[in-house]
């Protein structure tokens, strides 16, 4: 990403901002369909430019230009590098500081933190980590924390599913099942599908993991997705629908082991097609 090209002032900034949010509202009107869900992380969006220096700093931030201890560069010199006011760079400080990134203290400046302090279920923060490359650390990391939510959410959907929940999974079965899906389009059906366990689990912290759950599908199927061989969309699919067997029969254990068999399914994917880009080197 590429540093913001000169504004002469604020004012200037805030009204290009209005005039951005307002044709990006047009836009959105003008489709007469939903936007893709995952085009947080997998697409570009339009950003404000307060939006646009946060994601540069961030990531510079998390590829270890500025290392966790060292102060950010000061002030003016970030003001004159973007070409911003003294507001808005303050309320980019602020931002990051929300995210865990960095610390400001009086006289001392402003400070980047330990990574222990980062917050990964930020959803920035993970758009800047996916784009920044899918090392086996980060891959790890996403595996371990879908495995430990997502078969408990499973199980909880199978407490408490409705008629209608049912409904909407054998749905998202069905859409899944459609050939001719683009890489894209089939990881959009399994977030929702992923989306919609977690609605009927009927616990709101769980449902608010799907930035975690959209990462590692955006991570996933970079590196390879189940509609690129036919037998293996197949046994994704008939996977898949093999957790709504289980929440309709009410049957937890089912549930929460047909949750952990699609998540390391997706696992040894990756890890296969790695190894055979590797072998072809």
């Amino acid at each position: 990403m590429r540093d913001l090209p000169q504004r002469s002032n604020e004012k200037g900034i805030q009204m290009a901002d209005v005039a951005a949010r307002a044709q990006s509202r047009k836009q959105r009107d003008a489709i007469p369909r939903p936007v893709p869900r995952l085009s947080r992380l997998a697409v570009e969006r339009a950003m404000s430019s307060h939006d646009q220096i946060a994601a540069i700093l961030g990531t510079e931030i998390l590829r270890g230009i500025h290392r966790p201890g060292d102060n950010m560069p000061p002030e003016p010199d970030l003001i004159t590098r973007f070409q911003v006011s003294r507001t808005v760079m303050r309320e980019v400080t602020k931002t990051l500081a929300a995210k865990g990134l960095v610390v400001s203290k009086t006289r001392i400046g402003t400070r980047v933190r330990d990574p222990v302090h980062w917050n990964f279920f930020d959803v920035d923060v993970l758009v800047w980590r996916v784009r920044i490359g899918l090392d086996d650390e980060f891959m790890r990391s996403l595996t371990e924390i879908r495995r430990a939510l997502e078969p408990t959410a499973a199980a909880l959907a199978a407490q408490r599913r409705s008629v209608k929940d049912i409904a909407q999974l054998r749905e998202y079965v069905r859409e899944m099942g459609h050939s001719g899906h683009s890489r894209q389009s089939f990881a959009e059906a399994d977030l929702d599908f992923h989306l919609a366990i977690g609605t009927a689990s009927g616990n709101p912290m769980l449902r608010s993991m799907a930035s975690v759950i959209e990462a590692a599908l955006v991570a996933s199927f970079s590196h390879s997705s189940p509609v690129d061989d036919a037998s293996d969309h197949e046994v994704t699919v008939n996977s898949h629908a093999a957790i709504v067997d289980a929440i309709e029969a009410r049957d937890e254990q089912a549930a929460a082991a047909a949750m952990l068999k699609v998540i390391d399914i997706g696992v040894r994917r990756i890890d296969s097609t790695r190894k055979k880009r590797g072998a072809n080197r």
